[in-house]
């Protein structure tokens, strides 16, 4: 079956970096899947940081990666570049993209792509594979959490933060958030944290020791950075690791090498985006098996804050950036 497809798209463009209003609707040239994509009429795209980033001008696409922004979407394949594994025309799916999101169409490489759970739709399913696809492969692989340990997870409102909770608490962790007021802290722990530690009148280093009596967490998933690192270090366990994968506060840290000498421990991070497609592909794979039952089961779901229409991408990044927002929030085409 072959679909109709117009010579032109609209997508937001960034002609000059800046502020939200930076993102600027434009009519561009329907892209064209290459052997081994997808082409993928979008219903929703996730809105993430490091879109944010790429508007400041601060995060540029990785070389060979479209200027649209945008980093995953789901909708219906309308096209195939040929060797695209199982997926055919009509199929419903979302997938983690390099950039191209914001848009009417986007080519994704066929193993980026994951079939939407059953008993979601697609908006909701495009705000599962930025934050998911993070999670799986900093917590879970890099960061090997376990069953059993204590997971310390900073900005727990956020749709990293909301997907990490859900997933550590039902694989079997302890879990503590920090996020700033009532209504987040209420929202971490109606996910799952077993401790929720409002970092505005509280100290989460505090609470982690009083939480493990003494021995710290194992695993610390990290945004924030800065001021942030002397004081996970302060919290972790022996052998315990540390996850970075932002630094709002800041990429400059003072590290003490004696501490992590003595009690073995280990710090990591990475960044998702400039990863290959195969290596995205087996992240993919590994979701399908051990987070998609969960999820069709209704024991994790991504929290969909709010929607905006694709042309109101500005509003949708001035939600972002007013750390208003608890869970994700989406474009729709």
């Amino acid at each position: 079956m072959t679909v109709a497809l117009p010579a032109e798209m609209t997508a937001i463009a960034i002609p000059t970096p800046g502020g939200p209003e930076a993102l600027v609707p434009q009519r561009r040239p329907m892209p064209k899947p290459g052997v081994g994509e997808l082409l993928i009429k979008v219903a929703g795209a996730g809105v993430n940081r490091p879109d944010v980033l790429q508007r400041q001008g601060n995060y540029a696409p990785p070389p060979g990666a479209t200027d649209i922004p945008g980093l995953e979407i789901a909708g219906e394949v309308v096209a195939s570049g040929g060797q695209a594994g199982p997926w055919k025309v009509g199929d419903k799916l979302c997938a983690l993209v390099a950039g191209g999101g914001y848009a009417e169409y986007c080519a994704v490489p066929a193993p980026q792509c994951l079939p939407v759970p059953r008993g979601l739709d697609l908006i909701q399913a495009a705000a599962i594979p930025e934050t998911f696809f993070t999670v799986w492969t900093n917590v879970f692989e890099r960061g090997a959490l376990k069953p059993g340990e204590v997971f310390l997870v900073h900005g727990g409102s956020s749709g990293i933060g909301t997907t990490a909770i859900q997933l550590a608490s039902q694989l079997g962790s302890r879990v503590i958030a920090t996020a700033g007021g009532a209504d987040k802290v209420a929202a971490c722990r109606s996910l799952g944290a077993e401790r929720a530690v409002d970092y505005r009148s509280e100290d989460f280093v505090a609470a982690a020791m009083e939480l493990t009596g003494g021995k710290g967490v194992n695993v610390i998933l990290d945004m924030v950075g800065g001021d942030y690192f002397p004081r996970n270090l302060k919290c972790l366990a022996l052998e315990g690791r540390i996850i970075q994968i932002a630094f709002l506060r800041g990429n400059k840290v003072e590290l003490d090498l004696g501490q992590i000498m003595m009690k073995r421990q280990t710090l990591t991070g990475s960044t998702l985006r400039p990863r290959s497609v195969a290596e995205k592909g087996a992240i993919a794979n590994a979701l399908k098996d051990r987070v998609w039952p969960l999820i069709e089961a209704g024991r994790v779901l991504p929290i969909l804050y709010k929607t905006f229409p694709l042309v109101e991408a500005a509003a949708a990044h001035r939600l972002m950036e007013s750390s208003a927002h608890i869970g994700k929030i989406v474009l729709t085409v």
